[in-house]
């Protein structure tokens, strides 16, 4: 059976390892932050309208979320 510090200290690791990422575009505080979540498949309907631009309501232009997936390596 684990230590109860084990598993506290396991928590606390995979806590501060983790990216947290908005359930909705309005919960992102960045451009950067929704294109790494659309791009990572962890948003993926935050370009709902299919322009290439995810969470427009952070990221203002098309060349804005090109330089930002050419920086992430994003290839979507």
């Amino acid at each position: 059976m684990l230590k109860v510090q084990t598993v506290a200290a396991l928590l606390l690791y995979v806590a501060s390892t983790t990216v947290a990422f908005a359930a909705k575009c309005a919960d992102y505080s960045s451009c950067r932050e929704a294109v790494i979540a659309w791009c990572e498949g962890k948003h993926p309907r935050a370009d709902g309208d299919g322009d290439g631009i995810p969470c427009e309501n952070v990221c203002k232009s098309r060349d804005q979320v090109e330089k930002i997936k050419k920086e992430i390596n994003c290839n979507r």
